[in-house]
């Protein structure tokens, strides 16, 4: 399902998205799970390949997942208690006052919000709760970060999208439906060989920006900067998690 409304930045890099995407730590999912007043059903919203949906089926009797983007969807994990589906965030096609528990992984930023908050609210079971969250900038720790900045603030600087902004503040500046919980950190560790954590810079919508304006990969020249400091074998990355999350008033 497409939509003038609906901002598809990632349809075309969907097959790298799935392979290079961090996946998030455990823990995150325990502690949303803990916050539901039940675990009969969860709606993630804007599930890209399922990364959310799955560990979310591993603790609720059942996940609905949506994505704008077919092709999102055609590439999602399966589960045997997650049901996909192409759906817009404020079109969702859940049943009023069903839902326990709403989700949305690093992809808030790309909503109608106020569209999709009238959505969440009709289908709120009553207590339920939505939970959203992002990571940021990943770390590497010392030269790399430094090398890595100057591509991620250098040289996309001019390509991020506005909305980018609303992931390097948390969310904090977004009106949501509730008052916030207290939440506990988390963060993403994950060793990465150079090539892997290349190809997930290659799937930020910045860098599919810069690329589409000047026809070659930008990320090949900082790859082979950072080589000279990573060397052959992995190198532990961290993104720090923000998460959000409350009883939808």
């Amino acid at each position: 399902m497409t939509d003038a409304k609906f901002k598809d930045h990632f349809s075309a890099t969907a097959a790298a998205y799935a392979i290079f995407r961090p996946r998030y730590p455990t823990a995150l999912f325990d502690f949303i799970a803990s916050l539901a007043p039940a675990r009969r059903l969860a709606w993630d919203c804007a599930t890209g390949n399922g990364q959310a949906a799955v560990p979310l089926a591993e603790r609720f009797e059942r996940v609905i997942a949506t994505d704008a983007s077919a092709d999102q969807i055609a590439r999602a994990t399966p589960h045997p208690r997650a049901e996909y589906r192409v759906a817009l965030a404020d079109a969702s096609g859940i049943d009023a006052a069903s839902v326990d528990l709403i989700t949305v992984a690093q992809a808030l930023h790309w909503l109608p919000l106020e569209r999709f908050t009238a959505e969440v609210r009709r289908v709120i079971a009553p207590g339920g709760v939505l939970a959203v969250w992002c990571y940021t900038r990943p770390l590497l720790g010392g030269a790399l970060d430094t090398l890595l900045d100057e591509y991620y603030s250098g040289e996309l600087r001019a390509y991020w999208y506005p909305e980018r902004h609303l992931v390097e503040t948390g969310y904090s500046t977004l009106e949501l439906p509730f008052t916030d919980l207290p939440t506990p950190r988390f963060q993403i560790e994950v060793p990465l060989t150079l090539q892997q954590f290349a190809g997930y810079m290659r799937t930020w919508s910045a860098t599919q920006r810069r690329a589409a304006e000047v026809g070659y990969d930008p990320v090949a020249a900082v790859e082979q900067r950072l080589r000279a400091v990573w060397g052959e074998e992995t190198q532990v990355v961290r993104w720090p998690v923000h998460v959000r999350a409350g009883v939808v008033r």
